[in-house]
C-alpha cells in the first residue's frame, strides 16, 4: 500500500467516525423542526385570520351620572390675629403707683388696670372746688341786684363768667385726673406685664397686651382674577396642627374685604370671623385657607380620568347597549379629582371611567364595575 493510499483510507476512517458522533444531534435538531412546523401550521388554521378593536370586548368601569354638590375653591395662606387688639399706654406722662391686674388674666371693659401719681392733681382740684360755693353766692347775689336794677347787666355777666371759668377749670383738672388712670377699653385677654410700679410711665411706655380671643380674624389675600368672587359670607375652611400633630379643620365666614387691589402684589386683602369662644385657638399664628368661591347644589360631573382631550374638544365615552359611544362636553369648574360637565351628559347616562384610551365608536365594552 502507497503512502498516499494509507491516507485516504485514513480519512475515510474519520469522516465515518465523525458521523457515528454527530447523528444522534442532528437528527434531534431535524425533528424538532419538523415538530416546530406543524404546531405553526395547527395554530394558524385555528387563529381567525383577521382581529380588529371592535370585535374584542373591553371591561371597564363605569358610574351613573348623577347630580350633587360641587364647590369651586381656591387654596391660599393667611394669619390668625384677635379680632380687638391694643398696647395699653397712660395718656399722660407720671410715676406708676399702682396696678391692678394679673397677668394673662380675662378683664372687662372699663376695668381699672393701672394708675400714675394724680396728687398734685387731685390738689389743684380741690383748690377750685372749694372756690364754687363763692362764685354761686356771687353770681345769686347780682343776679338779685340786676333785677331791682341796682347793678348793670355787664356786671352780671363779669361774675357769671367767671363761675363759668372756674367750673371749666374743674372739668379740665377732671380730665387730667382722668389721664393719670388706666381702663380696659374692651373684654379681653391681658398680656405679659411690661412696667413695674414706681417706673416712669409716658404715652409710649407700652403697659401690657390686650387682646379680645373670644373670636378670631383669619387674614389672607386672593389673586385679582377671584375678586368678584369673594364677598361678605363667603365660606371658607382654615387648617391648622394640633398639639399632637393631627391637622384639623375649622370653617369661618368672609365678613370684609379690601376696597381695592393691591398694586404692588395684584391680590385683594380679606378678612373672615371665626367664633373662638372655647378659646380653642391661640391668635398669632400662620394658617392655610381654603376658599369656597361658588357653590353649585345639582352640578354633574365626571372623574378627571374619564375625559380624552381630543382636537380641541373634550371627551368621555357613555356605554350604550354593550357599546363605547363618545360624547362632548364643556367643562365647568374643577376640583382635585372632578370636573363639572355643563353641557353633554345627562342624569341616568352610564359614564365609562376606565380604558377610555383604548376606546373608540362603537368598542365593544363589558361593565365590571358599577358605581
Amino acid at each position: 500500500m502507497t503512502r498516499v493510499q494509507k491516507i485516504s483510507t485514513f480519512a475515510i476512517l474519520l469522516l465515518v467516525i465523525i458521523a457515528i458522533i454527530i447523528y444522534p444531534t442532528a437528527k434531534k435538531i431535524i425533528i424538532a423542526k419538523k415538530a416546530n412546523k406543524t404546531s405553526q401550521k395547527e395554530l394558524q388554521v385555528a387563529a381567525p385570520k383577521h382581529t380588529t378593536m371592535n370585535s374584542r370586548t373591553l371591561e371597564v368601569s363605569a358610574e351613573i351620572i348623577k347630580t350633587h354638590e360641587m364647590s369651586d375653591q381656591t387654596i391660599t395662606t393667611g394669619n390668625i390675629i384677635p379680632a380687638e387688639e391694643v398696647d395699653l399706654s397712660f395718656e399722660t406722662s407720671g410715676k406708676v403707683v399702682a396696678i391692678y391686674f394679673q397677668e394673662g388674666a380675662k378683664v372687662q371693659k372699663g376695668e381699672l388696670l393701672a394708675k400714675i401719681n394724680d396728687k398734685p392733681l387731685q390738689a389743684q382740684l380741690k383748690k377750685l372746688e372749694t372756690q364754687v360755693p363763692l362764685a354761686k353766692d356771687r353770681v345769686y347775689r347780682q343776679k338779685k341786684l340786676l333785677e331791682k336794677n341796682a347793678v348793670s347787666q355787664e356786671a352780671y355777666e363779669s361774675v357769671m363768667t367767671e363761675y363759668d371759668k372756674l367750673m371749666a377749670d374743674i372739668e379740665l383738672v377732671k380730665s387730667n385726673i382722668a389721664q393719670t388712670e388706666l381702663y380696659a377699653p374692651f373684654d379681653g385677654v391681658i398680656g405679659l406685664r411690661q412696667v413695674s410700679e414706681g417706673a416712669y410711665a409716658t404715652p409710649s411706655t407700652m403697659i401690657a397686651k390686650l387682646s379680645h380671643v373670644d373670636a378670631l380674624k383669619i387674614d389672607f389675600s386672593i389673586p385679582e382674577a377671584y375678586a368678584n368672587e369673594v364677598k361678605e359670607g363667603t365660606k371658607i375652611v382654615f387648617r391648622l396642627a394640633d398639639n399632637l400633630g393631627i391637622t384639623r379643620e375649622y370653617n369661618a365666614k368672609v365678613y370684609a374685604v379690601e376696597s381695592a387691589i393691591d398694586t404692588d402684589t395684584r391680590t385683594l386683602s380679606v378678612r373672615a370671623l371665626f367664633n373662638n369662644q372655647e378659646h380653642r385657638l391661640i391668635p398669632g399664628r400662620y394658617t392655610s385657607v381654603t376658599i369656597q368661591r361658588r357653590e353649585i347644589a345639582d352640578a354633574i360631573s365626571v372623574p378627571s380620568q374619564a375625559i380624552v382631550p381630543e382636537m380641541g374638544r373634550n371627551i368621555v365615552y357613555v356605554y350604550r347597549n354593550g357599546k363605547a359611544q363618545p360624547v362632548e362636553i364643556n367643562t365647568g369648574i374643577r376640583t382635585e379629582a372632578r370636573v363639572q360637565a355643563i353641557e353633554g351628559l345627562h342624569v341616568g347616562d352610564t359614564l365609562i371611567t376606565s380604558g377610555v384610551m383604548q376606546l373608540r365608536t362603537g368598542s365593544s365594552v363589558s361593565i365590571s364595575q358599577l358605581n
